[in-house]
């Protein structure tokens, strides 16, 4: 688990397509450098989100790991975008000893979205992304002022137009300096995921109108 805090932005040093290294597994796996920072408790088979996406390290050094990529993330997410020099964001899975300041993030991203829009105000940036048609189905679990994971990053709903599937949010000073969103430009893709709450919620409520339970058994088990 972990909480959409990125802890540094790390640097893509290898991207091997069919990997035959014992490490490799004979799959895809990309290497990713500048990353002392969060390695100097990591062990193999730990989970490192990379652009939001829970991976398994394979490899590591003492400023680089390696991750294998499945086919299935591949398609789910913009991993497969990734090459030499190409800039991610790195979190480490949450400790116990840590302050839980984001939100419940899994490490499992839903779709990609894409940037329709990049505007500034003040020393903030405003950015509008529009979910895939053949995804509009996230626009359910999306709403104001509610938490979004993107690239790993846990941001804030600002506002949203399910009929356009588009949602923004608005990115302060500091979390420019921190993420690799502020590199990004309009037709870039991003990873997202969706709070996995508004899930559960939604699940146990069609449950319940499926089962025909009806609104008031429904809200008794709310309200349990």
């Amino acid at each position: 688990m972990f909480t959409g805090l990125v802890e540094h932005m790390g640097t893509i040093i290898a991207v091997v397509e069919q990997d035959k290294t014992e490490s490799g597994g004979n799959g895809w796996t990309f290497t990713v450098g500048e990353a002392s920072k969060i390695l100097s408790d990591c062990h193999i088979g730990d989970s490192i989100a990379v652009n939001g996406t829970c991976l398994t390290v394979t490899e590591f050094d003492a400023d680089s790991f390696k991750v294998g990529v499945a086919p299935e993330t591949l398609r789910c997410t913009n991993l497969g975008q990734l090459s030499v020099d190409s800039k991610v964001n790195l979190e480490r899975a949450m400790g116990s000893e840590k302050r839980f300041g984001g939100h419940i993030v899994q490490g499992h991203v839903d779709t990609i979205v894409t940037i329709v829009s990049i505007t500034p105000e003040s020393n903030s940036i405003w950015f509008k992304f529009q979910a895939p048609l053949e995804n509009s189905g996230i626009m359910k679990y999306i709403i104001p002022k509610g938490f979004v994971t993107l690239d790993g990053t846990s941001l804030t709903v600002c506002d949203v137009n399910d009929d356009d599937r588009t949602f923004t949010i608005m990115m302060i000073a500091h979390t420019q300096h921190c993420v690799i969103m502020a590199k990004k430009q309009v037709g870039d893709s991003v990873n997202v995921e969706v709070d996995m709450l508004a899930k559960y919620a939604l699940k146990s409520i069609e449950s319940a109108i499926k089962n025909s339970e009806g609104l008031e058994s429904l809200l008794k088990r709310l309200i349990k």
